[in-house]
């Protein structure tokens, strides 16, 4: 069983920066595949930033690259996103999420079924 809390959630306003921060509990931390997901109210999951743990990748939903980076630290079984720039658009709860496998392919990655486990999730708000 792989235990997920996330941090680091809050209110910013547009144009700010926040880190989230996901730790997570296993011994094998670094070959899980991890996740970044978001969900605003009245709408699907969707998702955020991914990286690879036993094969390196780093994918980002075309909203957010060149503002989010999905980083990890295997040693500290800790998983962040850094988040720039940030628009209200941005607002949702975002949520951790791991996954014990292989890379199944880009579409894999991008499901939120593919993966096992999830955090509670921390809000973000971005103020216009």
């Amino acid at each position: 069983q792989v235990q997920l809390v996330e941090s680091g959630g809050g209110l910013v306003q547009a144009g700010g920066s926040l880190r989230l921060s996901c730790a997570a509990s296993g011994r094998t931390f670094s070959s899980y595949n991890m996740g970044w997901f978001r969900q605003a109210p009245g709408k699907e999951r969707e998702f955020v930033a991914a990286s690879g743990g036993s094969v390196y990748y780093t994918h980002y939903a075309d909203s957010v690259k060149g503002r989010f980076t999905i980083s990890r630290n295997n040693a500290k079984n800790a998983v962040y996103l850094q988040m720039n720039s940030l628009k209200p658009e941005d607002t949702s709860v975002y949520y951790c999420a791991a996954h014990q496998g292989g890379y199944g392919g880009l579409s894999a990655t991008l499901n939120p079924t593919t993966y096992d486990y999830w955090g509670q999730g921390t809000q973000v708000t971005v103020s216009s």
